[in-house]
């Protein structure tokens, strides 16, 4: 019985010994795969104190091993080299977190492609070839009616299908503002508002029965809409229009140096961001063109393509009311309330078509050059199209009187040769202008 005791006694010493080897090489295998995790390199390429430390982690495991009375002293010892792995753990992590959303953040800086799908709709396969098509038309924004209460209720009244043409006046624009109201209400558009800037224009409008608004005072923009120039109060438009973007209606801003011959309503297209009419005077000039340029000191790489277009007039265009159409005034009006002193139609153009560079986040904004001949400047017209017996036959939408200072008497003219059909009216001035 004794001897079997004894046996029982040996065998639960030689179960237990083999259990802490079982128990040791468990470990060793744990804290392997923490090591291959956290030195993929090898140990050796760490610092002096990440070796020291693998040293002690191995000298630990083999003690386990060979000794049962150090158990619990190497239990502590690997609690805290596990604890320190572990918060060098943490802050590897927390480093990567911090490099990524760095990264993260200057890609998606003024937006990103992923931000325009959240926008648009889900991502899309690409069809076969021939077959995909971009996006064009962006989604217009949700109106919001607390911009301005007092605006929004004259828009409800005046807007056709929540679009407008809109007109900035002052009182040295009078007389060419009289001459445009009247083709206005020749043609018969009932959605046409004058913003007034001033009493005088005010007082015009309420003997003529035209919409007007007066915008709420506003000490700075009030000394240019009052007294300022007409280039000074051109620019005041991209401050002004972004209310009735915000309200959730379109815009065709007009300059006051317009005839209207038709309804342009009729003959927009609502594709893209900015519907604009040309300074073009030929297909190339407005459409676009492939300009070759000659530097013969380059030899054999002398010659070098470039794209060319004449400028978008800022006197005329049409605006959906979306984000990049909004972005688009901001950015423009922004630049013209800082120096250096800028022009606004060249501001406007820069916005639209120069690209992303490296310290440059471009618009992305759609755009469409109106019909030349529809919206025709007055170069087009005194240059080509009144000497011409077949295009003196086309009837346009508007006439921009934008490349002449005689301005009034080109108008009055313009009217006098569409409307009633004085064949002479536009003879007696030069193509171009006498300075």
């Amino acid at each position: 019985m004794a001897g079997l005791v004894g046996r029982r006694d040996k065998n639960s010493a030689q179960s237990i010994r083999g259990l802490r080897i079982a128990v040791a090489i468990v470990i060793g295998i744990l804290f392997g795969g923490i090591f291959a995790s956290l030195y993929p390199h090898g140990l050796f390429s760490s610092n002096h104190a990440s070796q020291f430390q693998g040293r002690r982690l191995a000298k630990s495991i083999l003690q386990i091993g060979s000794t049962s009375c150090e158990s619990s002293e190497l239990v502590n010892m690997l609690k805290s080299d596990l604890a320190d792995l572990s918060t060098k753990n943490d802050d590897l992590k927390k480093q990567v977190r911090d490099l990524t959303n760095k990264l993260m953040a200057a890609e998606q800086k003024n937006g990103n492609a992923e931000k325009q799908v959240v926008v648009v709709g889900e991502p899309q396969k690409a069809g076969a070839f021939g077959t995909v098509k971009g996006i064009r038309t962006n989604p217009i924004v949700l109106a919001d009616d607390t911009v301005n209460p007092r605006l929004l209720k004259i828009l409800k009244k005046v807007a056709v299908k929540n679009e407008l043409i809109v007109v900035l006046a002052n009182s040295n624009v009078k007389s060419m503002l009289e001459a445009q109201v009247t083709s206005i209400k020749k043609i018969g558009i009932p959605n046409y508002l004058v913003v007034a800037l001033d009493n005088e224009i005010s007082g015009f409008c309420k003997e003529n029965d035209v919409p007007f608004y007066t915008r709420d005072p506003d000490e700075e923009i009030d000394s240019v809409a009052k007294t300022g120039s007409n280039h000074a109060v051109s620019g005041l438009k991209f401050r002004i229009l972004r209310e009735f973007l915000q309200l959730g209606y379109s815009v065709l801003l007009s300059d006051v140096d317009i005839v209207y011959l038709q309804n342009p309503f009729d003959h927009i297209y609502r594709d893209s961001d900015v519907e604009s009419m040309s300074d073009g005077h030929d297909n190339m000039t407005a459409y676009g063109y492939n300009d070759v340029s000659d530097d013969p000191s380059m030899g054999w790489a002398r010659y070098a393509h470039t794209m060319r277009i004449w400028v978008y007039n800022s006197g005329f265009f049409y605006l959906r009311p979306t984000l990049p159409a909004i972005e688009l005034l901001d950015r423009v009006a922004d630049r013209l309330s800082h120096p250096p002193p800028a022009w606004d139609q060249a501001v406007f153009n820069e916005e639209l078509f120069f690209p992303s560079y490296p310290g440059y986040i471009a618009l992305h904004a759609s755009k469409r050059t109106m019909d030349r001949y529809m919206f025709m400047n007055s170069k087009t017209l005194f240059k080509q199209v009144r000497k011409d017996g077949n295009l003196k036959k086309l009837k346009p939408v508007i006439v921009h009187l934008n490349y002449h200072p005689d301005k009034l008497p080109r108008m009055k003219a313009v009217m006098e040769f569409y409307f009633n059909g004085k064949q002479d009216a536009l003879e007696p001035f030069p193509d171009g202008s006498d300075w």
